[in-house]
């Protein structure tokens, strides 16, 4: 009959001392605590297995798995046994599933989409999409299954950030929507990587209140026009910023597009700017007038060896986002009488009075296209863009030398 173990009490443990060799402390039901020559104190389980070989288990060191925890993993083990279950092989499998699972969960799918379609966009875009998931999103789903995140918990997430105010007082509808958009894309990306087969941001459509869309403030009284152009060219700052805000009416890009212009995107033979628009997934020419081509090249002794064209130091990155904005109210204007964002609204209000047609401006301000041609139709009406850009320079020079508006001659700067 085999000899019974006495108990372990945590006195004995305490006290028990390392020797030359590894040796164990039985406590019974094939439960021990070996103690190593280093002093490790670590619980192992003997046991055989259905096939009669013999198998053991790690439950962890003491002290930190203390004895009673060692009896109660020893317990759990024994009932496995008895139901004719591995316990080494359902060790595994837990395991196994704790890791499928920490893969699965919201923030690791976020973070991986992030990585694969968000890393290569703008830098704005990027920080603010990195934004609401630490702020907005992951404290809330971070640690749940993607794939049982109900819509009431996502909506929950899209209300606060619905419910917030920004400066002016006024609920941020718009973020919210924005957000429940990128999460449509986050939950699409998890269906084809297996994660899930429901996107629930898409049938939250219309649950949000509907961001009613303001136009920018712009100008469109040529006399003020004229002096605003004037003021810039008297603006003291730093000359890439004076550039920029020079550029910016002449070109009408998006002010996060003119920023972080690049001199490798420069033509300075077939004078024209080209670059990729993220915003509408569209290729864009920018054909330059002499005006645009001397601004540009204005740069060349503070940032050509760079990247950036208007950069904050010698052309390793772009002057930042606001910084023409807070020129434009260093000048006296506020947001009120003109934003940067506004000039594009100007200039295709000032140039459809000046009679050049809807499809041309609108190619020019790189709207996307409807239908398929849209995005490779980069070149359309290039020629008569090359004359629209052009004459809109010298009607900008015009209304800045004007000192009372009466601009003689518009007739021929129509199409």
């Amino acid at each position: 009959m085999p000899k019974l173990a006495i108990p372990l009490t945590d006195t004995k443990i305490r006290n028990s001392k390392p020797k030359e060799k590894l040796y164990s402390l039985a406590d019974g039901g094939g439960l021990n605590l070996e103690i190593s020559p280093t002093g490790s104190k670590i619980w192992r389980m003997r046991y055989r297995q259905a096939s009669g070989k013999a198998n053991r288990l790690s439950f962890g060191e003491y002290p930190t798995i203390s004895l009673q925890e060692a009896r109660e993993r020893r317990a759990t083990a024994r009932k496995l046994i008895a139901d004719g279950v591995d316990p080494s092989e359902s060790k595994k499998a837990v395991k196994l599933a704790k890791i499928e699972a920490a893969a699965n969960n919201f923030e690791a799918v976020a973070w991986e989409w992030f990585k694969v379609k968000i890393e290569s966009l703008s830098e704005t875009h990027k920080t603010r999409t990195r934004s609401y998931l630490e702020k907005d999103l992951i404290p809330y789903l971070g640690k749940k299954p993607i794939a049982e995140i109900k819509a009431v918990e996502l909506l929950a997430c899209l209300r606060r950030i619905e419910n917030r105010k920004n400066n002016q007082g006024q609920r941020v509808t718009e973020t919210a929507n924005r957000v429940r958009t990128l999460m449509s894309g986050l939950w699409r990306y998890a269906i084809q990587t297996s994660r899930t087969e429901h996107d629930i941001a898409h049938d939250l459509l219309g649950a949000l209140e509907k961001h009613v869309s303001k136009n920018f403030s712009h100008i469109v009284d040529p006399k003020i026009l004229g002096q605003v152009m004037s003021d810039i060219d008297q603006y003291i700052g730093s000359p890439a910023t004076k550039a920029a805000l020079q550029l910016l009416p002449l070109v009408f890009a998006r002010p996060g597009e003119l920023r972080q212009a690049k001199w490798k995107d420069i033509n300075f033979e077939t004078k024209e700017w080209r670059y990729f628009v993220t915003k509408t997934d569209i290729d864009h020419i920018v054909p330059l007038s002499a005006q645009a081509l001397q601004i540009i090249q204005s740069m060349r002794p503070f940032t050509g060896s760079g990247e950036y064209i208007f950069s904050a130091g010698s052309g390793g990155r772009p002057i930042s986002d606001g910084t023409i904005n807070k020129a434009l109210k260093s000048l006296g204007y506020s947001s009120d009488v003109i934003q940067p964002h506004g000039f594009r609204h100007t200039a295709a209000t000032a140039l459809a009075e000046l009679g050049w047609g809807e499809e041309k401006i609108e190619r020019q301000l790189s709207h996307l296209v409807q239908g398929v041609k849209g995005k490779y139709q980069k070149a359309k009406y290039l020629d008569d863009r090359r004359e629209m850009m052009r004459t809109w320079s010298n009607y900008l020079d015009e209304l800045k030398r004007a000192e009372m508006y009466e601009v003689p001659g518009t007739e021929n700067l129509a199409a």
